[in-house]
């Protein structure tokens, strides 16, 4: 409400939505967050919820999602249901546990989003578990097999794997982000997305220990591309070295990244890629 106020110009309104949601993190802190960062019954949930909303104060973030990772790690799934579910590998891999994201993706045992895979789902189920080894249902009167709650993690899948993000400060994809995060022994990834002018897509794959990222920018819009572990002078643009220039608006270093901003059109990185350990 906060942000919706300050669009709208309204920064009275804004100020008080400020305040409140202030007041909110106190009253939670006080209740439901010991002083070392341990936050309601210690259950994946809680730590989910008091991370994406940024209920927990800065100096016990990073603590808070050591502990949810240590908790995927520990019981090698996840123990999330419809709140927390959608959020779960969003805030894992934004603390930096794109590992434990990527094993909670890849796990097809129950319970997982590959394990109704394997039993033949060709749609998303109300439980992880709707239908059994066995063959046998679960409660007819909470089954359903059209169910879109857990497919949330698709979400995640365009945003982080293939890395199409929106930039808040300039909605309607006038702006967009292409971030890909390769990991989860996964060799390629596609994903593309109509926007209102036209088709933003990003495509990443490994091979030859090399990364090609192909990217595709609508007519009218830009996009900031980050390269991950990625350096300027080991990378080549559409067979070239990449340089400023064809599309390509400028180039710059940020820590292990390449950061460049490019127009509309097709552009192709290709670079050396070393296996994650």
């Amino acid at each position: 409400m906060q942000r919706i106020e300050h669009i709208l110009g309204k920064e009275n309104d804004a100020a008080r939505y400020g305040e409140l949601f202030g007041k909110i993190k106190d009253a939670f802190r006080k209740e439901f967050v010991t002083e070392h960062g341990r936050v309601g019954e210690d259950t994946q949930t809680a730590y989910v919820l008091a991370l994406e909303f940024d209920l927990l104060p800065e100096e016990l973030r990073a603590v808070a999602a050591e502990r949810l990772a240590r908790d995927v790690r520990t019981r090698g799934h996840l123990t999330t249901g419809f709140l927390g579910t959608p959020y779960l590998c969003h805030v894992l891999s934004r603390y930096g546990h794109l590992d434990e994201a990527y094993l909670l993706l890849n796990r097809d045992q129950y319970p997982s989003w590959l394990y109704p895979v394997k039993q033949g789902a060709t749609t998303i189920w109300e439980r992880w578990d709707g239908q059994k080894p066995d063959g046998s249902f679960q409660d007819a009167g909470m089954n359903s097999f059209n169910h879109y709650a857990y497919g949330a993690i698709g979400d995640w899948m365009y945003r982080v794997m293939a890395g199409i993000e929106v930039d808040p400060n300039t909605p309607g994809y006038k702006h967009i982000f292409i971030q890909p995060h390769p990991g989860g022994g996964l060799t390629r990834v596609r994903a593309s997305h109509a926007t209102p002018f036209g088709k933003v897509a990003s495509a990443w794959e490994l091979k030859d220990e090399r990364l090609e990222l192909t990217v595709e920018v609508p007519a009218n819009s830009r996009a900031t591309v980050r390269l991950p572990e990625a350096a300027m002078d080991q990378m080549t643009e559409s067979g070239k070295a990449l340089a400023v220039g064809d599309g390509v608006a400028s180039i710059r270093s940020d820590g292990n990244s390449v950061v460049v901003e490019v127009g509309s059109g097709r552009y192709v990185f290709v670079y050396a890629w070393k296996k994650r350990k």
